[in-house]
């Protein structure tokens, strides 16, 4: 499996998180990860992060069910950022909604949707996506 230096959940949930950290630990996924308890906090911390270049995440990992500023209205404001890194963007959710399978279609900076929960074979397949 091919090493990812740098991750960021999204997710409001602590069990969720709880899990996805020791899934990305057991999994070797990559060499560290940031967590973010919703999309305001995310766009606030990672806005600076993105203008200056240093330390952007390889790969985000969104939930689309927080409070305060939910996965869509990241995704909005995420998309107006200007970054010359590539960054992989992930919708984990547990919507099976085909109406956010299709919304999530409509944004160029969504790479899949991946219905929770995360598990070795779906990090495997991030991974093999992002080489």
């Amino acid at each position: 499996m091919n090493k990812i230096n740098l991750t960021c959940i999204i997710d409001d949930d602590p069990i969720f998180i709880f899990a996805a950290k020791r899934i990305l630990k057991v999994s070797n996924f990559c060499n560290n990860f940031t967590i973010f308890n919703d999309g305001e906090e995310a766009i606030n911390k990672l806005k600076p992060i993105i203008e200056s270049g240093d330390n952007v995440p390889d790969i985000i990992l969104l939930d689309l069910n927080m409070p305060i500023m939910d996965g869509w209205q990241f995704l909005d404001e995420f998309i107006k950022m200007k970054t010359t890194k590539q960054i992989a963007l992930y919708i984990v959710s547990s919507s099976i909604d085909p109406v956010d399978l299709e919304k999530a279609k409509t944004y160029e900076t969504v790479t899949d949707f991946i219905i929770k929960p995360l598990s070795k074979a779906k990090l495997e397949k991030i991974t093999a996506d992002f080489r």
